[in-house]
């Protein structure tokens, strides 16, 4: 297959862009962040990557906390919005009717709209060039109810979380294996002995 080749560029896709809450349950601010993903399993760590200029650059370094909340098809709208104006005069949960909600580790308010928020402490913070990226410890997941099967599992699909491709916002679709599907043994058959009479 023949490829073009272009000049370095931010072209992995899909990324998940999230709602990240962040200030106090006062004065609380979203900011939607596209470079986002996990970093560690244990202890779990993420990170986000921020411009300095974004209004939410400043509470997030300075308070040393966040939550990464993922959005759905219905916080679609307040997803784009949330990433393309500015907390600095304007109150983004007020704006898009959506609900700070108190957490359950830090200060930083969880958006309730949101089935699954993830709690964040800021252990580091690292200049990288147009954004500057900061990698925290995960203390703690809520979430929603709703977010389970009737078997109780998580079901992200039930969800309706979106992703992210180069401009554009989608659904996640149809699931196409589980993890660990490509080497999993298929089940022997077991051959049926004829009973004798």
């Amino acid at each position: 297959m023949a490829k073009q080749v272009w000049k370095p560029g931010a072209l992995l896709a899909p990324v998940p862009p999230v709602l990240v809450s962040c200030g106090t349950m006062d004065k609380p601010n979203i900011i939607t962040i596209g470079w986002t993903g996990i970093i560690n399993s244990q202890p779990p760590m993420t990170y986000i990557s921020v411009r300095p200029e974004r209004y939410s650059y400043e509470i997030i370094k300075s308070c040393g906390e966040f939550v990464i909340n993922l959005p759905t098809e219905k916080l679609v709208f307040a997803t784009d919005y949330c990433g393309v104006r500015s907390g600095k005069n304007i109150d983004k949960f007020a704006e898009m009717k959506l609900t700070p909600q108190l957490g359950t580790k830090i200060a930083a308010p969880m958006i309730a709209e949101s089935p699954v928020s993830i709690e964040c402490v800021v252990k580091s913070c690292t200049s990288l060039g147009s954004h500057d990226m900061f990698i925290a410890e995960i203390v703690a997941v809520n979430v929603d109810d709703s977010a389970f099967n009737k078997a109780g599992k998580l079901d992200f699909i039930k969800c309706g979380l979106i992703a992210y491709a180069h401009g554009e916002y989608f659904t996640l679709g149809k699931s196409l294996g589980h993890f660990g599907f490509s080497v999993k043994k298929k089940p022997k058959k077991v051959k049926s002995r004829k009973v004798l009479s």
